[in-house]
């Protein structure tokens, strides 16, 4: 991660108003244009294409460094697929949340198969820098395949992470 001094090393604009440009695009639905004349009130004069190029630039570096601070979901998770249509084809969604709603993570896939589920389970764990204590399925066997039993680093020896099928979740006292 570059410091904050070499991340915006070389730009015409101070720092304080790419980061104020970033920051209310993220926040408020703005458009480039309504920056540009928001900017423009306060004396500034730029182009919107210049808002598009800091946007691409440091939305994912203040991403990362704001993904440091986040709170981590909860130890259970609830994962299923869905078929949504994206820009007019069909596409699966792996979606996983905690107890309390909170997204744990998600990812976009053609396929409906195992591997898909391996994926997503990779990135979800290592979103999250550690395993859940339960993960409850839609009781696809892909999906059951797919979260399987999770990688154990050394550091995660102890964990034991229970994974079920909705059906037998369902039928379950509480």
């Amino acid at each position: 991660m570059l410091s904050i001094d070499d991340l915006f090393k070389g730009r015409h604009f101070d720092r304080e108003i790419i980061i104020l440009c970033v920051r209310w695009y993220l926040r408020f639905k703005l458009s480039f244009r309504d920056l540009v004349e928001i900017i423009a009130e306060r004396g500034i004069s730029l182009a919107h294409t210049t808002i598009m190029r800091w946007i691409q630039r440091y939305v994912p570096e203040f991403e990362q460094r704001w993904n440091r601070f986040a709170c981590r979901a909860g130890a259970s998770w609830r994962v299923d697929e869905t078929y949504v249509k994206i820009k007019g084809r069909w596409t699966y969604l792996y979606r996983a949340v905690d107890k309390e709603g909170k997204t744990v993570d998600f990812l976009f896939r053609a396929k409906r198969d195992v591997a898909a589920a391996k994926a997503f389970f990779r990135r979800a764990f290592k979103s999250q820098g550690r395993l859940p204590r339960a993960i409850t399925l839609d009781g696809y066997q892909a999906s059951i395949g797919g979260a399987g039993n999770p990688r154990r680093t050394p550091a995660r020896q102890t964990t034991q992470t229970d994974v079920f099928d909705k059906t037998f979740s369902n039928r379950m006292a509480r």
